[in-house]
């Protein structure tokens, strides 16, 4: 497969080291490899950006090396500048991460890496969005890399028109986890902001992190990554709204 591969925490990424090693060493039993990979990535950490692309003003592109691009813009725009300046064509999947952190329940809302698969599975392209869940400085991939590597073919298969899969796991170099399939959970933030008065006259504004409430529910994302699985989801990629035809008819124009 040709796979195109991206992220939000920018060109430098161990995780995103990680994931192209891991899709590179994948090889047939003549020892040749069995996907060819291709990068564009942020050129700086893009965190929080959801599904933001770069308008009225343009996206810088860097060639890196073969098949290897930093991007100026989004996750997003790397994955339409991907497909329209680099390769002419779709890939036949998109990856994005491995994220620093995790990406579960509400997160996905917010996710630069989840954008970027949501994007690829609006141009009907097979899309994975892959989050080591855990907040500490020294990520271990292993787990992760090699449950994505023995499952890729079965997880492309999984994947459904106007969806991506996306995935979370522990920081741990076993790779004996197990694997669920699970639903996004929901969970709240408690915004936290820092202001200070500036000499120029402007007031800045620091968004920190704050609590975080869940609502439980046993075939969650959040509750599998609190048992030491693997969670695997579908998630849908168009907006869902409440249908109420009792309303009809209560406009006053």
């Amino acid at each position: 497969m040709r796979i195109l591969l991206t992220n939000d925490d920018g060109i430098q990424s161990d995780g995103l080291f990680a994931l192209i090693d891991t899709i590179a060493a994948m090889k047939d039993f003549n020892g040749k490899s069995l996907h060819q990979v291709w990068v564009v990535a942020p050129e700086h950490e893009r965190s929080g950006v959801s599904h933001a692309m770069t308008l009225k003003k343009p996206a810088k592109l860097r060639r890196l090396g073969d098949s290897r691009y930093s991007c100026s813009g989004t996750p997003v725009d790397c994955i339409i500048i991907a497909g329209l300046a680099i390769l002419h064509e779709k890939p036949d999947l998109v990856i994005s991460g491995i994220n620093r952190g995790p990406n579960l329940g509400t997160d996905i809302v917010y996710s630069g890496t989840c954008g970027a698969a949501r994007q690829a599975a609006l141009q009907g392209i097979p899309a994975i969005a892959i989050s080591c869940a855990a907040h500490c400085d020294n990520l271990e991939y292993e787990g992760l890399t090699s449950f994505l590597s023995a499952n890729l073919k079965e997880l492309v298969a999984l994947w459904k028109p106007d969806s991506f899969i996306n995935i979370n796991g522990p920081s741990t170099k076993s790779r004996d986890l197990k694997a669920v399939w699970t639903v996004p959970g929901k969970n709240k933030y408690i915004d936290n902001l820092k202001c200070f008065d500036g000499s120029d006259g402007y007031t800045y504004c620091f968004l920190t992190e704050g609590a975080e409430e869940r609502m439980p529910d046993a075939l969650s994302d959040h509750h599998a990554i609190s048992q030491g699985y693997i969670a695997v989801g579908l998630v849908e990629v168009h907006p869902r709204a409440f249908h109420e035809p009792s309303l009809n008819g209560q406009f006053v124009f």
